[in-house]
């Protein structure tokens, strides 16, 4: 058996077509090269499954094809899970089958995390990725606002009140610590889709520091087949936030975490959830307001020239 590999990446899939070939080939142009690759078949009936093993044919000592029993199609926490299961590297990435990774992905990421020693987990921002679709591109390419200071150790749960208000991003993207994921017991098959990862970050913030870097490594592909945005045509505003919020309160009994201010931020957050009529008028409002404020602030008059 080949040496254990600093880092395994783990790629879950369910019928990606074209894009996770482009996947598979970002995870072997990486400059930092000790790495495996497991890629999880969540059920695929649109060829993927031929392409995966064909790469794990091709490259045995490093990539490894793993699916359910029967072919079963068991949702996107319950396939993360199985890769982390059968993962052998001391650090584990995810990268999801429609998205890509820069070149200096794993090497940024492992440098950050190690240069945290107490750190469960490193991530930064992520870019929006229009441009793959050439001249059909929706709109330009953008790299998301963090929210949070970068570089920077955050305690806990300082980020989990941060994405809980929605005034950072969730991390993607991330590099964890493996026996970190074993000790929150890895992802929450109850998610099978949408908010699996914050779920599980929400587990990682209330215990252990988390670092950031001002580095851009993960593309983060826009199309309409994603879950994303097969969310945004549901119609229903905040999808799938209700049952991750009511999931994160009973996680925070069971563990028995009295952080009032985590408890609170939950209740208030649970709240709007509730009422996303009343939500969406107020943060109309507060957006109208910050432009109309914007726009009536007095212009200073520029300062004389000095003789």
């Amino acid at each position: 058996m080949p040496a254990r590999p600093v880092v395994s990446v783990v790629i879950i899939f369910l019928n990606p077509g074209p894009f996770l070939e482009e996947a598979i080939e970002s995870v072997r142009r990486q400059t930092f090269r000790d790495w495996e690759l497991l890629l999880v078949d969540d059920g695929s009936g649109d060829g993927s499954s031929e392409v995966a093993r064909q790469a794990a044919d091709a490259e045995p000592h490093r990539i490894r094809y793993l699916e359910h029993e029967e072919h079963a199609n068991r949702g996107m926490s319950a396939s993360r899970n199985l890769g982390c299961l059968r993962a052998r590297g001391a650090y584990i990435t995810f990268l999801d089958a429609d998205d890509m990774l820069r070149p200096e992905a794993l090497e940024t990421l492992l440098s950050t995390l190690r240069t945290a020693p107490r750190a469960a987990m490193a991530y930064g921002p992520v870019e929006y990725w229009y441009s793959w679709a050439g001249e059909r591109a929706a709109r330009a390419d953008f790299v998301q606002r963090l929210g949070v200071a970068a570089p920077a150790l955050l305690e806990p749960p300082s980020l989990l009140l941060r994405f809980l208000r929605r005034l950072a991003a969730a991390p993607s993207g991330m590099l964890v610590r493996a026996e970190v994921i074993r000790e929150v017991r890895g992802f929450e098959d109850a998610f099978r889709g949408m908010y699996e990862d914050q779920a599980f970050c929400a587990k990682v913030c209330l215990r252990r520091p988390v670092v950031t870097t001002a580095k851009c490594v993960y593309r983060y592909r826009q199309h309409p087949g994603s879950s994303s945005s097969r969310a945004d045509r549901s119609g229903e505003p905040d999808f799938g936030r209700t049952a991750f919020l009511q999931w994160l309160g009973g996680y925070l009994g069971r563990e028995g975490n009295e952080d009032l201010t985590v408890r609170d931020a939950l209740r208030r957050e649970l709240w709007w959830a509730r009422h996303p009529r009343l939500h969406g008028l107020v943060r109309r409002a507060r957006r109208l307001r910050r432009k109309l404020t914007g726009r009536l602030r007095p212009r200073r008059s520029p300062r004389p020239a000095r003789a």
